[in-house]
Parts: C-alpha cells; structure tokens; sequence
C-alpha cells in the first residue's frame, strides 16, 4: 500500500551514504553505489541541494556532500525536497464512493498515512544511517553485505 517514487528512494538511500561516510561523493559513484542512472540521481540531487540539504561543489575533485549535519534532517525534509508535501490519504478508487464518508475500509487510509508522515516527520539520517547495510558485489558477482551499521541482519538496497 505504501508507494515511494523511484526519485524519492533515491534521495532517500544517497543521503543515507553520505550520511555515513561525510565525505564528497560524485554522482558517478553514487549512481554505481546505488545501482542507478547517472542522469536520473543528478536530477534527485539537484532537487536536494536546492532544499539546502546537501551542496553541490564542481571542479575535478567536485561533488555533493551535507550541507547540515545528519541529526538535523529528517527523512521528511528528504522526501519532500524531491516529492512535495505528502499527499493527503485518498480514497483508492480515486473518487470516493461509500456514501456518508465512512469509507469502507474504515481508519486504514487515515492510520497508515499518518504512521508514514510520523515516522518521516520523527526519524533522522543519522538514525536511518546508522542502520544501513549495503550490498555490494565481490569479483564473482555474489551478494555480500558491507557492516556500515549496529544491526546484524543484512538489508539489501
């Protein structure tokens, strides 16, 4: 039930990088890391950095790093540089049908919007950071996961 924008998974899981390691990435090395289009992460990123979350430096040694520190970003501020506000929750047919406003799936449109926008409202980078686990490939192509994070249990990107 829960939808989120390739755009907006980016911008999620590149700060969440940058978040980690505080250093200057390029978006080549971003793209890599992520498994992305180059051009498609440079659009995200150019969004990021003029919600004044990240800044852009150029040159050969040039690329985008935090402008703030990561316990002062919430995921909300991410997604809704790239997204716009959260959509207010809205019937699934797209035009409500059950008379009387009483939806016939009751609260779970209201609880489960307002859990997201919660969550997104109240946890940080550093806190998404501290928990992000990324796959990377040996030279054989098999799967193995990076320990960048507290948990023990891998989490694929």
């Amino acid at each position: 039930m829960l939808r989120i924008s390739e755009a907006a998974s980016l911008a999620l899981h590149a700060m969440g990088l940058m978040a980690q390691t505080r250093r200057r990435w390029s978006n080549e090395e971003l793209a890599g890391r992520l498994k992305a289009s180059a051009h498609h992460l440079a659009k995200v990123m150019q969004r990021l950095v003029k919600a004044g979350v990240i800044r852009s430096v150029r040159g050969p040694h040039g690329g985008f790093e935090l402008l703030r520190a990561p316990e002062t970003i919430s995921l909300a501020d991410i997604y809704e540089a790239v997204e716009g506000p959260l959509p207010a929750p809205e019937c699934l047919l797209g035009e409500p049908l059950c008379r009387g406003g009483d939806c016939m799936l009751g609260d779970l449109l209201h609880s489960v919007h307002n859990q997201v926008h919660h969550y997104l409202l109240n946890t940080t980078l550093a806190h998404m950071a501290g928990g992000l686990q990324l796959v990377s490939l040996d030279g054989l192509g098999a799967a193995s996961y990076a320990e960048q994070g507290p948990s023990s249990h891998p989490s694929p990107v």
